[in-house]
């Protein structure tokens, strides 16, 4: 499936705020946004971050949620109308479907740094769900999974500093994380209020809805 090979940072500049796509290293000074804050692209520093219009605001909402997901806008809007099919809030239920993502789960957890990272290790084959082996990041999952590494795939580095830096984090309160184990169980699925990044899930309904 086609992705953004891009910059990270080009995008958290072109959203004007830290997106950390990049997990840990969007902290401190060897993040490029903590540098430069302007537009990216040639004529960046020349632009100003002028009031948005009604259609702007409702665009880059969307555009930063699709981001920080990593997901282009094709599926995008494919997990919009699912949302808008289904009952209750239409935002809400789109919010939940991203959440459940596998490569976001993983990331969540905290066994991966980032969701690009999550996502590699989904690829290659180094995550289960159920005992089962899932290489498709976009894997929904529902209450009650259980999601681990196989088990050569726990002693490999980048899941093993993931998973020190996470247990000072702490974990989302709709898991239950096992670090020694690197398995992660789903208590419940994840509601709005366990969204920690800031969305405004509304303007996103309305851009579509327009």
């Amino acid at each position: 499936m086609a992705r953004y090979l891009g910059p990270k940072c080009r995008l958290c500049r072109r959203e004007g705020m830290k997106l950390y796509l990049k997990g840990e290293r969007c902290v401190g000074q060897k993040c490029s946004f903590d540098k430069r804050k302007h537009f990216p692209g040639q004529h960046g520093l020349s632009r100003t971050r002028s009031k948005l219009s009604d259609y702007g605001l409702h665009l880059r909402e969307k555009q930063k949620v699709r981001r920080l997901y990593g997901v282009l806008e094709r599926q995008f809007r494919r997990y919009f109308k699912e949302a808008d099919r289904r009952k209750g809030v239409t935002g809400e239920v789109l919010l939940e479907q991203l959440e459940r993502r596998l490569d976001n789960v993983i990331h969540r957890a905290s066994f991966a740094n980032s969701r690009d990272q999550a996502r590699q290790l989904i690829r290659h084959s180094h995550v289960l769900v159920n005992k089962r082996k899932v290489a498709i990041p976009s894997y929904l999952i529902e209450e009650g999974d259980v999601v681990e590494f196989r088990e050569k795939s726990k002693k490999l580095l980048p899941v093993q500093e993931a998973v020190q830096r996470g247990e000072q984090r702490g974990f989302p309160p709709w898991l239950e994380v096992e670090p020694e184990q690197v398995r992660a169980t789903v208590r419940a699925l994840p509601r709005r209020e366990d969204q920690v990044f800031p969305v405004r899930e509304q303007l996103v309904v309305e851009f579509y809805s327009k």
